[in-house]
């Protein structure tokens, strides 16, 4: 009988260990601060806090200079403020780490609509439909940005 017990505390005091290591601050349990910031980040953009969000972006992009997806956001919270050079510039970097990244080309293209570069535009989707080979909703949305463009300026 005092072998059951004892074998039920052992389990017992193992899952326990087990738990309080899954709640630890070490970096093998926990996710990094830069995934907790990019996160925070991400959420930012999604609420439409552009200003918050450029904050948090450019303290990632220092961090992970190669963080496309960062870059991308970092531009298109810039341009939601209407930064129009700083938007391009990290746009043009998440292009640079990954040139099929289909967010920043539909970004980029909305951008340039935006600062009246209708061919640009037209570029960026170009590209889009390379990457996207058939149908995308990166390569719809900035079809259709670019026609509505074209409809309210008489293009």
């Amino acid at each position: 009988m005092f072998l059951k017990y004892l074998l039920i505390l052992t389990m017992m005091m193992g899952i326990s260990t087990t738990a309080m290591a899954a709640g630890s601050s070490s970096s093998s349990s926990s996710p990094s601060t830069s995934q907790s910031s990019y996160a925070a980040a991400e959420k930012a953009v999604k609420a439409g806090k552009y200003k918050k969000a450029v904050k948090l972006l450019n303290k990632e992009v220092k961090r992970d200079a190669n963080n496309a997806d960062a870059w991308n956001y970092l531009g298109f919270s810039n341009r939601k403020l209407k930064k129009y050079d700083a938007s391009l510039a990290a746009y043009k970097k998440a292009l640079a780490i990954d040139p099929k990244h289909r967010g920043a080309n539909e970004y980029l293209g909305e951008l340039y609509l935006q600062t009246d570069k209708v061919a640009k535009a037209k570029t960026q989707l170009a590209t889009l439909k390379k990457i996207c080979r058939s149908r995308c909703e990166e390569y719809d949305d900035l079809k259709q940005a670019i026609a509505v463009y074209e409809a309210n300026h008489g293009s």
